[in-house]
């Protein structure tokens, strides 16, 4: 039996039976987390950072539900174990639950999420205070959001890791983008091949840009970057004049997975909830590309339904972005099981 993950049964499952809780978020909301598997090579999976990022969060509960239903016995348990957290951000789920609720069907009949719903209702944290770059500096760092402090706890419980998945999504992109340890960039030549076809085999081009080390984001290959840096983003900030967000960075959770021992293969996956053709995007421009800027002066649902045809957007379905994220976590533990 491979250790291969199959998209259509995990994205088949219901979420598993509640898990261990490791720790409350700030607004006393528990945060939840599953271990899975006995196997002596330890995989770490978080998701829901940034509260405005809902696919990943839906995409672990399945593969919880899918783990939970294998027999002891299955490579996937016996020669892994499995640390999950599926949503790292429970207070900032509760308040992008309106529009994360309000889902529409393409004209495919696709599940897919609704524009004017995101645009009105989509809340996210300030720089500087989002749980991606919010770990402990050290083991007693009582400043650090009560999150991570009890993330870091769990996942210290299973370290070293051999890969540690982190799931992103983005509003807009071309299409998915995929960021990868700086380190492992001449170990995963043939996994970004593979990825790039699964990617275009169901019906997408990766999102390619080179933000040449803004933030840390140094681009590999077609479709492929370096993951951020806490000290990077410290720096951008710091260029800007604005001392006090870039104090307020900490360790992310790649870099702090990376502290706990031995190389782990660390991966951002980042999936696009609104699809924008490449056109828009400028040089310089590949976050915030300028035409957003007609979606949000639109007065109602109705023009910006009109904006958003004229300017090409469309919904990308929520279960390709799930599909997308499981391809891109089954090619990572083939490169980092070899």
């Amino acid at each position: 039996m491979e250790l291969a993950l199959p998209a259509a049964d995990v994205l088949a499952c219901a979420p598993p039976p509640p898990g261990e809780t490791i720790g409350v978020s700030r607004e006393g909301r528990p945060l939840v987390g599953h271990r899975f598997g006995s196997g002596a090579r330890h995989v770490s999976l978080i998701a829901g950072c940034h509260a405005d990022e809902p696919v990943g969060p839906a995409m672990l509960d399945r593969l919880g539900g899918f783990l939970h239903g294998l027999d002891a016995d299955h490579p996937l348990l016996s020669r892994l174990a499995w640390w999950l957290v599926p949503h790292v951000n429970p207070d900032g789920e509760e308040r992008n639950a309106a529009w994360t609720r309000a889902t529409t069907t393409d004209a495919e009949g696709r599940t897919v999420y609704d524009l004017a719903s995101y645009v009105a209702g989509a809340v996210r944290e300030r720089p500087g205070d989002d749980v991606e770059f919010g770990f402990p500096r050290r083991e007693d760092d009582a400043e650090a959001r009560p999150e991570n402090r009890a993330m870091a706890s769990f996942l210290r419980g299973g370290a070293p890791f051999v890969l540690h998945g982190s799931f992103h999504g983005m509003a807009f992109a071309a299409g998915p983008w995929f960021l990868i340890e700086a380190s492992w960039a001449g170990r995963t030549v043939a996994m970004r091949r593979r990825l790039r076809e699964r990617t275009t085999a169901l019906g997408y081009r990766v999102h390619d840009v080179d933000r040449r080390g803004d933030k840390g984001f140094h681009r590999i290959d077609e479709g492929f970057t370096t993951r951020p840096d806490s000290r990077a983003m410290r720096a951008w900030f710091e260029r800007r004049g604005d001392a006090e967000t870039a104090r307020r960075f900490r360790p992310s959770s790649m870099e702090y997975v990376r502290s706990l021992g031995g190389d782990p293969l660390t991966l951002v996956s980042e999936m696009p909830l609104f699809l924008l053709p490449e056109k828009h995007y400028r040089e310089g421009d590949v976050v915030r590309p300028p035409v957003l800027e007609r979606l949000q002066a639109a007065a109602d649902a109705a023009s910006l339904e009109r904006e958003a045809r004229a300017v090409g957007v469309a919904a990308m379905p929520i279960d390709d972005q799930m599909r997308l994220q499981l391809a891109f976590l089954d090619e990572a533990l083939a490169a980092a099981l070899r």
